[in-house]
């Protein structure tokens, strides 16, 4: 399946996106609203939509080539994803690699129960355990530690920022850090981050009670000891 080969990753610092903001917010992943579409955008965008419709039903027949456009469309959030989850360029790009290959042979059998981008939100999860597992590195914290929130201050655009929230993120669980990233990250309604992560819709609100409050003391406390 040389020609569904997963695009490569951006470069560094092209891809911050819903990690870090420059303006001050109630969650350091929370990201800014985007201004309303126009009526023109919208007849624009039902149109592409019905393009797109056209390429994932290509590439559910086994068009390699559609399948490698799909892929491109939704491999920026997917990558950062994974990337959250296993802190580490080398092991998210084998993460994805496999999770690519799978999706391209569970896609025949797709049947829009979901959409398509919380059905590809799923697969990669799912690589990204397999890949915690093979590496048994996963990093888990008692939750003795995540008791104590405090407000996290204004963090500001910039690398030292982004490196701070990358490092607080990886000493959360992984199911705490998975159902924060896909609701504040990439803006996940709880339904769709419950059915990507195979839970039940109050287990996602759970989790986000104490990976919020974890991660804002994380936080507070990188940069209480920063230099």
């Amino acid at each position: 399946m040389h020609e569904c080969e997963a695009p490569q990753p951006p470069e560094r610092g092209e891809r911050t996106s819903r990690l870090a903001t420059s303006r001050p917010s109630s969650h350091p992943l929370r990201t800014l609203p985007e201004s309303a579409p126009t009526r023109a955008n919208e007849r624009t965008a039902s149109s592409t939509d019905a393009e797109f419709d056209s390429i994932v039903e290509r590439a559910r027949a086994g068009d390699g080539l559609a399948f490698a456009r799909v892929v491109r469309r939704f491999d920026p959030d997917l990558r950062v994803l994974a990337f959250r989850l296993l802190g580490d360029r080398g092991r998210m790009d084998d993460a994805l690699q496999e999770a690519y290959v799978r999706a391209f042979r569970a896609l025949p059998r797709f049947r829009g129960e979901a959409s398509l981008s919380s059905w590809l939100y799923r697969i990669v999860y799912n690589s990204c355990l397999d890949e915690l597992r093979r590496a048994h590195r996963a990093t888990e914290i008692t939750l003795a530690e995540l008791e104590g929130a405090a407000d996290v201050a204004d963090l500001g655009e910039t690398v030292s920022t982004r490196r701070l929230v990358a490092g607080a993120l990886m000493a959360l669980p992984l199911e705490q850090r998975a159902a924060l990233l896909l609701v504040d990250g990439h803006g996940l309604a709880y339904d769709e981050a419950a059915l990507v992560l195979g839970v039940a819709r109050g287990t996602i609100a759970s989790r986000l009670g104490r990976a919020r409050p974890a991660l804002r003391r994380l936080l507070e406390e990188e940069e209480g000891g920063a230099p």
